[in-house]
């Protein structure tokens, strides 16, 4: 029982929360962390409310939680807020080990034909997760952020995400040149949606190894980034929308790649 906010595993349970400790990641709320606990990620400790003990689904989840962790404190609602990342705290944060997933072991696990969608610029958290999650949905063997996108392991990234970033392979801070260049490599198409696109997004072959890359929310894709890609595609759009949110675009896209690769 954990009665001061100045305690030691409070203190380091902001600092991960801020980013601070690059090697852990902040888990809050119940159903991410059984998430992170069916992920087997190593767990360091779990921070969880008075109140959320006394629910039996939660009392369950404890349980499963001790066996692999010894580290259990429990702290008052007032507490827990200070050091939740949201307005109204979730009653349960673990901090665990970050998933290990280098660059090369992420080359290694990609398989023959790969499915790829590498984030470039993205730097809003949710728009990450929200791409993660629908990336694993629809199939995809692998995720890279550049290191100008908001990191994956963030807290808000990975509520966004609901365990995906626990379980999809992520290249994390890679450099746009590098990865074309490794695309280029492995004969990997790099295809990115750009509204002068001259084909259909539905109109390649998505069957191959392919990687969509998407941009920046704001801006895109710029010219010289775009010109270096293997393949432009559009998505169509009517009355006077210039353009869609990058994690509905990459989602459109990456469900015609599903839907191809369905029909093999």
């Amino acid at each position: 029982m954990i009665t001061s906010r100045d305690n030691s595993l409070l203190r380091r349970a902001r600092a991960v929360r801020d980013g601070k400790i690059k090697d852990r990641i902040f888990v809050e709320g119940l159903r991410l962390c059984e998430e992170a606990l069916r992920s087997e990620l190593p767990l360091e400790a779990v921070i969880y409310s008075e109140e959320l003990a006394r629910k039996e689904k939660a009392k369950q989840l404890l349980n499963e939680l001790q066996e692999v962790c010894d580290r259990l404190a429990s702290v008052s609602e007032t507490l827990l807020a200070s050091i939740s990342y949201t307005k109204t705290p979730q009653g349960i944060v673990v901090l665990a080990s970050r998933p290990e997933m280098d660059e090369a072991k992420f080359k290694t696990s990609q398989p023959a034909s790969p499915l790829l969608v590498v984030m470039h610029g993205v730097n809003n958290p949710v728009n990450i997760g929200a791409i993660l999650r629908t990336a694993e949905a629809a199939g995809v063997t692998g995720a890279i952020a550049t290191g100008n996108s908001t990191d994956p392991f963030s807290p808000k990234a990975l509520r966004g995400a609901m365990g995906s970033a626990f379980r999809l392979p992520i290249w994390t801070d890679a450099t746009y040149t590098n990865v074309l260049a490794w695309c280029a490599e492995r004969r990997i198409e790099t295809v990115c949606a750009d509204v002068q696109g001259s084909a259909l997004y539905t109109e390649i072959d998505w069957t191959a190894a392919k990687a969509l890359i998407v941009g920046p929310e704001s801006t895109g894709l710029t010219a010289e980034e775009v010109a270096v890609t293997n393949a432009v595609v559009r998505i169509p759009m009517h009355g006077q929308v210039q353009s869609l949110n990058v994690g509905v675009a990459a989602a459109i896209v990456l469900y015609e790649a599903a839907r191809q690769r369905g029909e093999k």
